[in-house]
């Protein structure tokens, strides 16, 4: 790499113009401070791929500089004065490296363009996975500024680069589905087909069927551990071999796949209970990952439950109902035991009251407005606003019902169940 671009601070101006000379004749470029004061302004102004300091200076030495830099650019030190304590304490601050003067010109050099390529690698592989959570639409689609969440999208980029199996944990209502077809989707597997099914309603007919289908792309196990256990080898054969046997035939078939899975359950009990086998456990929990509770990460509610609301009051054509502080505080206070798809079903509700003249959160809550249980027209209105969601999803997405869930929020047996209730005719919107 060449162009790289050089801090160079030192209060003795003569060697800080010798220090320059070096730089700019290896091709590089450098920026001369004789104060560190001035060091956090330059930073941000010049973007250096290194920062050279003096260690004694007035004001502010080097490893006081150091010591206050944060996510900043490798600090390489430089001092006639250099001692091993100080370089110790220097090096477990953070520093890149430690150099005494008289230095080597073509060590410092190397030293400068190390560093320099480490930090340069560091910010494409950032920029790197900032593109891939826009491509995929992790911060879009996975909503939280909590610690926990924002550390989750950047596991789920990490994972979704590989065909390692992922086994993804977490309460009922916290988005396992929804993960899982984030992971399928930031993929290099995006393109090919995302199938998912009920572990605890496969059959072993049914398995090598959509093991086929999803061959080149994502199988998505869930309630993994409600598996019949009589068709758990053919499972495990499936993630040691990559093979299924279809019916009737003599040889098995190779499939190309990655296989995710996930279980509101403790598996490791699961497994003492006789009911999932511990070897397909290993080969499920290559990679495992254990999604928060709303509970968990409560500055996240108020986030959520503003884009629900929005969301809700968009698809009713209605205006978006505002919160009080009494609202507010019954959000707030509220476990969550049904995580997000329940906070999801409130503020719904919250709307539908609204319509109604009048809406407290605590009534979305219980399931009931002020006006008593909920009138047979508002249970139609909910049921007419379901079949357009649905029957629209289905449309945008030409009938490629997994496609459907996944932008509706739910899983795909829960959007068969909803056509049947609805009494919705899949052929008929296509």
């Amino acid at each position: 790499m060449s162009g790289f671009r050089i801090l160079v601070i030192d209060d003795d101006r003569l060697f800080r113009n010798s220090l320059v000379d070096l730089i700019e004749a290896a091709g590089w470029i450098a920026k001369p401070l004789a104060r560190a004061t001035e060091a956090e302004r330059w930073i941000t102004q010049f973007s250096p791929d290194v920062v050279l300091t003096d260690v004694r200076m007035p004001e502010t030495t080097g490893l006081e500089l150091l010591k206050r830099l944060d996510n900043a650019p490798p600090v390489v030190l430089i001092s006639a004065h250099g001692d091993i304590p100080m370089a110790v304490e220097a090096m477990n601050e953070g520093a890149y490296s430690f150099v005494e003067k008289p230095y080597e010109p073509k060590r410092l050099l190397l030293i400068l363009s190390h560093a320099a390529e480490q930090h340069r690698m560091r910010e494409s592989n950032l920029r790197l996975k900032e593109r891939l959570q826009e491509l995929s639409g992790f911060n879009r689609r996975l909503l939280g500024e909590t610690p926990e969440m924002v550390g989750l999208r950047q596991t789920l980029t990490m994972m979704a680069q590989g065909l390692s199996p992922v086994l993804i944990l977490g309460e009922t209502g916290t988005g396992k589905d929804l993960v899982a077809r984030l992971l399928h989707d930031a993929s290099d597997r995006c393109d090919a087909p995302f199938i998912a099914v009920n572990a605890a309603q496969i059959t072993a007919a049914q398995l090598p069927v959509v093991a086929q289908a999803a061959s080149g792309g994502t199988l998505f196990l869930d309630e993994i551990c409600a598996c019949p256990i009589e068709i758990q080898p053919a499972l495990l054969r499936l993630c040691e071999s990559q093979e299924i046997l279809l019916p009737d035939a003599i040889l098995p078939e190779k499939v190309n796949l990655r296989i995710l899975s996930a279980t509101n359950e403790d598996a490791a009990q699961a497994v003492a209970d006789g009911r999932l086998r511990q070897d397909l456990l290993y080969r499920l929990e290559a990679l495992s990952l254990k999604l928060p509770p709303l509970r968990a990460r409560r500055d996240d509610i108020l986030l959520l439950a503003d884009r629900f609301l929005t969301e809700s009051a968009a698809a009713y054509g209605t205006s978006l109902p505002e919160l009080s502080q009494e609202d507010v505080a019954a959000l707030m206070a509220h476990d969550w035991p049904g995580n997000i798809r329940e906070l999801r079903n409130v503020t719904n509700r919250f709307v539908l009251f609204a319509q109604q003249g009048s809406a407290r959160i605590a009534d979305a809550m219980s399931g009931s407005s002020d006006h008593g249980a909920i009138k047979p027209g508002l249970r139609e209105a909910i049921a007419a606003f379901e079949r357009q969601m649905i029957g629209r999803a289905i449309q945008d997405h030409k009938g490629r019902m997994d496609d459907a869930a996944a932008e509706l929020g739910i899983g795909r047996r829960t959007l068969n169940e909803k056509i049947v209730k609805l009494g919705l005719d899949k052929d008929a919107l296509l």
